[in-house]
């Protein structure tokens, strides 16, 4: 198999959209991911045994110097394209596949050159291109597969396809060419000469050289042409032979596929961030097809362990006669518990794993587990906590308690940019192994069956000393230990609790944006005289906007001008209509309606909401919502306002209270940044935005108007998350020359800032990690990327990581003092009935009990103003009320 490898990796590229494939640094990966599936299928389907992806060097080539305008209407590759091709040849070097380029030639040559080698050699060849001049090397030991759409959807050219598809041999198709020309390729076409004329010519004389010979014959106009550019088809006829005899590096016989770096392509799969099932897609077909991946000389074996069930009765003693920390892990009501040996003890260093089935305990076994699980003195380890402790609640309605090691959250903090933390692909990242007992080092599992109970568990033991020993390197040993670990079971009583909502208010909410968006589309209707126009078809959209109204046109897309909301929104500024403006009326009431849906759907038995709070998701640090996301709520807007008032108190409890840390961000970035403006503004208690507007605008602080206050605002928070000019110009809708004035002249009266935000992507540059002030780091190896895009990105996340993590850092460590407070703060240390529902942002929403008000309002102010000493105050806002919006502050 022959891959020409820039001819695909564009199909790919423009296959897939590169919003949706990028790493957090900014480094799209659309045409890898899609070269990499289209490869890893093919491979599968065909089996080939010989496998060989040739690239061009350059547009400078033979061609090129014989026919100067060879390709070169062509524009620039896309700027999300840059920096793909090196790491699809990365990756292939990894997968034992060979990569072959040569100077002055195209790939197209390689592999003309190879397969016409391949022939006498007893190959079968397939050729997998975009470029139709290919299909001159179809025979019958060679079949040329040609992307139709996308780099999914093959078309097998044959000989006997080609003679159906063009009429022509494959021999006579380079002639055919040559007449027709190539815009793709900038070679010129004959006038009046379509590929019917072309190749109805070819069939009637044979071949070009004939056709040539006997030009005087071609009577008409298209004669004339012809003859008038015998030398342009001639010379088009050079161009597209292929070079068949080049000097290569390999033979057919040497690209046998070669064992593949299991650890090289899953670092390599980490590092652009995609999930695990292509990269095992891509494994198992090297697995089926290559003589065996290569082993890792990194990988670290599996302990070895005895898997037991004690006897009825005598689990109690089993579990005290182990070693801490012991390993868990719950599937399908299956417990299962790794440790070692007794310290001092003979087997102190052997591995045992005690599986429980929890449907069929003994009863004096049963309240020996409960026992032990819900003991905060017995040290244990598991991978995903907060998940296990919902499975033994819903399960036998078991606590646990005492977890010091939780192996997802420390692979999370040594590698907090991956999409997965499963723990196959934790072991496999660290320790360079699968799960299945019997596997090899440096290999995968693969197998569909699950590998044995007790696998899972000693995996999470062997995994809590690598991962304990690099966070300890690293400097994250605290924020795991002190943060992250005792967060989780907080979280996981949370989301069991959820929060109140009063059901009657949300379906009248939903009413009243249905009926809003049934509005906004019968006037849209009526505004065009077209009854039946749906507003949620694209096509439809373009048809009024572009061709009944004869708007300016947005940007150009496969299906035509794009309707997105950012491009429709753009043109509603410049070319405001009341059909645009009821069109993103109806938009938004239809995004507040499913909004509300999505809240209704999520109200479970117990007329609460139990949203989900991920802590491995977000790379600062930060926690987000899921199943419903509650943080995506507006709250400022009526919209929002709304919303928040369904959220309500629950039965048999006083009140909500909501307290808040007021600009974090901005206190954080006065902190790091030293500006001593920004310093005496917090330390006077003056109005930030205010204090700023005065100092840049030069007015007193009571002359600074709310639009100048708007801009300022925007401004100083844009400026902590690396907005550039253009992009506050956007934001404020002023001249970009306007907004870097403005961005100037704040920098003048706040040079801290300037000199802060400098200095931190400098040293992130050299570090290749930012780290907040509780040393949580994010590393960002695109910072020294040759693409500009992903670059820039990382430069903006090295600017505002800092930043926006120390402030994720603070809420959590203001959750784990409030917790703790709520725990011991009745009369005599008892615990108090209040409890904690939701964080949103920087932001804790509280359940309060029946005459608990005052005590938790002072709870949260003391305990939230001591989770840090900054050099500015902290200022936290504590509101109560009967439901969420009357509870703001």
């Amino acid at each position: 198999m022959l891959v020409d490898g820039h001819s695909m990796a564009f199909r790919a590229f423009y296959a897939l959209p590169a919003d949706n494939f990028s790493t957090t640094g900014g480094q799209c990966t659309n045409a890898v991911y899609g070269f990499l599936s289209m490869l890893s299928s093919l491979i599968a389907e065909e089996k080939p045994t010989h496998v060989a992806v040739a690239f061009d060097v350059s547009r400078k080539t033979f061609r090129s110097e014989m026919f100067p305008e060879y390709k070169a209407q062509r524009e620039k590759a896309p700027e999300e394209f840059r920096g793909q091709v090196p790491l699809i040849q990365e990756v292939l070097s990894a997968m034992g596949i060979v990569t072959i380029e040569k100077d002055n030639y195209e790939a197209d040559d390689i592999i003309a050159t190879l397969a016409t080698r391949a022939e006498p050699e007893g190959f079968e060849t397939l050729i997998v291109t975009g470029d139709r001049d290919s299909l001159q090397l179809v025979d019958e030991s060679t079949t040329v597969l040609y992307p139709m759409r996308g780099v999914s959807n093959l078309h097998r050219f044959t000989p006997e396809a080609v003679q159906e598809k063009y009429g022509l041999t494959p021999t006579q198709y380079p002639d055919f060419a040559a007449l027709r020309g190539d815009p793709s390729d900038n070679l010129p076409g004959i006038p009046g000469v379509g590929e019917k004329t072309a190749t109805k010519w070819i069939v009637q004389y044979g071949s070009l050289p004939e056709l040539i010979a006997r030009a005087e014959e071609i009577r008409g106009k298209a004669g004339e042409n012809f003859r008038d550019r015998l030398d342009a088809v001639e010379m088009n006829r050079r161009l597209t032979e292929m070079v068949k005899d080049l000097d290569l590096p390999f033979g057919p016989e040497e690209l046998e596929l070669r064992p593949a770096d299991a650890q090289g392509i899953a670092d390599f799969f980490d590092r652009l961030e995609f999930g695990s099932s292509l990269r095992d897609r891509v494994l198992a077909t090297l697995r089926a097809d290559a003589a065996g991946l290569a082993e890792s000389p990194a990988a670290a074996e599996a302990t070895e362990f005895s898997e037991l069930r004690p006897a009825d009765g005598t689990l109690g003693d089993w579990l005290a006669g182990r070693a801490a920390p012991a390993a868990l892990d719950l599937r399908e009501g299956r417990l299962a518990i790794a440790a070692r040996g007794a310290a001092g003890a003979e087997d102190a260093d052997a591995v045992a794993v005690a599986v429980l089935d929890l449907a069929d305990l003994d009863p004096r076994d049963e309240a020996a587990l409960a026992a032990w699980l819900a003991d905060p003195a017995a040290p244990k380890a598991a991978h995903d906590a907060k998940t296990m402790m919902h499975a033994l609640w819903a399960g036998p309605d078991l606590e646990l308690a005492g977890v010091v090691h939780d192996t997802f959250l420390a692979a999370y903090l040594l590698r907090p940019s991956q999409r997965s933390y499963e723990l196959d692909d934790v072991l496999q990242r660290h320790l360079q192994r699968g799960l299945d007992a019997g596997g090899e080092a440096g290999q995968l599992t693969l197998l569909d069956e699950e590998p044995p109970a007790g696998e899972r568990a000693a995996a999470v033991l062997d995994l809590v000393a690598a991962l304990s020993a690099e966070l300890d390197e690293a400097g994250l040993y605290p924020v795991y230990a002190d943060i992250e670990v005792p967060l989780a079971p907080v979280l996981a009583r949370m989301e069991r609790v959820g929060i109140a909502v009063d059901l009657a208010a949300l379906e009248e909410l939903r009413a009243d944006f249905a009926e809003q968006t049934a509005g906004a589309e019968a006037s849209a209707r009526e505004l065009v005289d077209r009854p039946e126009l749906n507003l949620g078809s694209p096509k439809q959209l373009q048809e009024v906007l572009f061709d009944q109204l004869g708007m300016p046109k947005t940007k150009r897309t496969k299906t035509g001008y794009s309707t997105a909301a950012r491009e429709l929104e753009n043109l509603a500024k410049k070319s405001p209509h009341p059909f645009l403006e009821q069109v993103l009326l109806f938009r938004e009431f239809q995004k507040m309606k499913s909004t509300v849906e999505g809240l209704i759907k999520a109200v479970a038995e117990d007329g609460r909401i139990h949203t989900t709070f991920n802590q491995a998701v977000a790379a600062t640090g930060r926690l987000s919502s899921t199943e419903p996301n509650l943080q995506n709520i507006p709250v400022r807007t009526d919209f929002g306002r709304r919303i928040r008032a369904a959220f309500t108190v629950g039965e048999g409890y006083a009140a909500l209270v909501t307290a808040d840390y007021s600009q974090i961000e901005m206190r954080v970035m006065a902190h790091l940044s030293g500006d001593a403006g920004l310093i005496e503004a917090y330390r006077e208690g003056e109005d930030l935005h205010n204090y700023v507007g005065s100092k840049v605008f030069g007015v007193p602080i009571d002359g600074v108007t709310p639009e100048l206050r708007r801009r300022v605002k925007a401004m100083s928070y844009g400026l902590a998350y690396g907005l550039s000019a253009f992009g506050l110009s956007q934001q404020l809708d002023i001249p970009a020359g306007e907004a870097k004035e403005l961005m100037e002249e704040y920098f003048e009266r706040f040079g801290g800032v300037r000199a802060y935000l400098d200095a931190v992507v400098e040293r992130a540059r050299g570090d290749g990690y930012t780290a907040t002030l509780y040393d949580r780091r994010r590393y960002l190896p695109d910072l020294n990327s040759p693409n500009r895009v992903a670059r820039e990105n990382a430069e903006r996340a090295a600017l505002n990581s800092p930043i926006q993590g120390t402030a994720a850092d603070i809420i959590k460590v203001a959750m784990l003092r409030v917790d703790d407070a709520l725990a011991h703060g009745g009369p005599d240390g008892a615990p108090m009935a209040s409890r904690v529902l939701l964080q949103v942002h920087d932001e804790l929403v509280v359940e309060v009990a029946e005459g608990e008000e005052e005590a938790v309002a002072d709870l949260l102010r003391r305990e939230m103003d001591a989770a840090i000493e900054l050099r500015v105050p902290l200022e936290v806002s504590v509101g109560v009320g009967g439901n969420w919006d009357a509870a703001a502050h």
